[in-house]
């Protein structure tokens, strides 16, 4: 079963381009995660697209230096070097409207359509530079280089969906307000979650040290980082009511799956965290899907 529209064929050279785009990008999310795929389902038409487009562009970025590079044999400099080449043809993109990476064509489309700027794919970008640095010895992240680097992987991803879902809304200042931080405090709660279930790859393999340095997490450790993401999504939960309703269905769904993700990591022992891949049957991904599904239909107003 595809959602994928077969691409028009004589409906003029940029048209034909730019449904080839989206097709890769949507199979960039098919093949990567079928959490984040489930929840782009939910939305609506008018924003799925866009955010499949932001997906893309960063899961790429995230793949040059968490390995994809290393493996094809490029050394630091080389893929520092493959790195600063994607930023700039990134940001080349977003100014012209085009590029012939069919990736980036497609995130330009959306960062033009729901202003989408360099303020925020710049932070990204440092953050994924910062793992290339990390590269030369184990990097162990203080309080400080986690918030930036948290806010920079993850906080300004949920900003930018935040671009696309309010592209066509208006809010009060004080809403706005609360969805920004709802946008940056569910984008931190799942890199936070993400970081306590990858601890034996991030270790192993990667070298880094993001939840707080080069000793290993204890029990005690891995309760506070649990009620730090609590938090977070709690907080996140709130800017839910504020979001269209073309786009609650889909976030209350990333949001359960990633508090039932929480649950099974606070059941497991740090120890293990560091030998196994905490993760949420799929069955119960579904279920909380279609829950969402029918709390989002039985709400009142805009």
């Amino acid at each position: 079963m595809t959602d994928k529209p077969p691409v028009p064929a004589g409906d003029g050279a940029l048209r034909r381009f730019n449904r080839t785009a989206e097709i890769a990008t949507t199979d960039v999310i098919r093949a990567y995660s079928t959490s984040f795929g489930l929840a782009t389902r939910l939305l609506g038409k008018r924003h799925r697209q866009h955010v499949r487009n932001i997906y893309a562009m960063v899961r790429i970025a995230d793949e040059i230096v968490d390995g994809v590079a290393a493996e094809a044999g490029l050394d630091v400099s080389a893929q520092s070097a493959a790195l600063a080449s994607y930023v700039a043809e990134t940001h080349r993109s977003m100014r012209s409207g085009y590029s012939s990476d069919l990736i980036l064509h497609a995130f330009a489309r959306t960062a033009r359509e729901c202003s989408i700027g360099e303020d925020l794919t710049q932070p990204f970008f440092d953050s994924m530079t910062a793992d290339i640095a990390a590269d030369a010895g184990f990097a162990a992240y203080d309080a400080d280089a986690h918030a930036n680097y948290v806010y920079g992987s993850a906080e300004v991803v949920g900003l930018m969906c935040l671009q696309v879902f309010l592209r066509e809304e208006d809010r009060t200042p004080q809403e706005h307000e609360t969805l920004v931080r709802g946008a940056r405090q569910l984008g931190a709660a799942f890199q936070n979650v993400n970081f306590l279930r990858d601890l034996a790859d991030d270790t192993d393999r990667l070298h880094r040290g993001y939840l707080g340095g080069s000793t290993r997490l204890t029990d005690a450790d891995r309760d506070a980082w649990v009620e730090t993401v609590r938090r977070q999504l709690d907080d996140a939960r709130t800017a839910i009511p504020l979001l269209p309703k073309d786009a609650r269905a889909a976030v209350r769904s990333a949001l359960a799956l990633f508090a039932a993700l929480t649950q099974r990591v606070a059941r497991t022992p740090a120890e293990e965290l560091y030998r196994t891949r905490v993760r949420v049957p799929d069955p119960i991904k579904a279920g909380l899907a279609a829950r969402a599904l029918v709390i989002t239909a039985l709400e009142r107003g805009r």
